[in-house]
């Protein structure tokens, strides 16, 4: 079952990697025999549904996530069973490709008001007078 993203962003099976492995800490005998935990590889850098400027904002995103060939690995072992794991680490791959999706505004330059000017002028003055007052009369020299 092919993960939608958004409308025309489709992550195929064939591009995920799915390992199940057994999870650490607490659980007795269930943590022990049974593995729960998902490993989810998906590789960014070699799929289609992912264009070049989406990748490297999927990079920035994901960090340590993301290795150097582009395989962005998403560890799910917060619930007790395997389907759960893998819902969770599907839907948090999705919200992490869907989050590089979004590309930033771009920023415009604008220029300083009138009031601010005059604002930053009255507060350098106040600066200089505060300093000035600081040196001491030297009367006595």
């Amino acid at each position: 079952m092919a993960l939608v993203i958004a409308p025309g962003v489709i992550v195929e099976d064939a591009d995920l990697d799915e390992r199940f492995v057994r999870a650490s800490g607490p659980g007795g005998q269930n943590v022990n025999k049974v593995a729960t935990a998902v490993e989810l590889r998906f590789d960014a850098a070699h799929s289609s549904a992912i264009a070049p400027p989406v990748l490297a904002r999927l990079r920035a995103l994901a960090g340590s996530r993301m290795n150097d060939d582009g395989v962005l690995l998403i560890d799910a072992r917060s619930f007790r069973t395997q389907a759960q794991n893998r819902e969770d680490a599907r839907a948090r791959l999705a919200d992490l490709i869907r989050r590089a999706l979004v590309a930033p505004k771009k920023r415009r330059k604008t220029k300083p008001t009138a009031a601010s000017k005059q604002r930053r002028l009255e507060s350098k003055r106040r600066r200089a007078q505060r300093k000035q007052m600081r040196g001491g009369s030297r009367d006595d020299e």
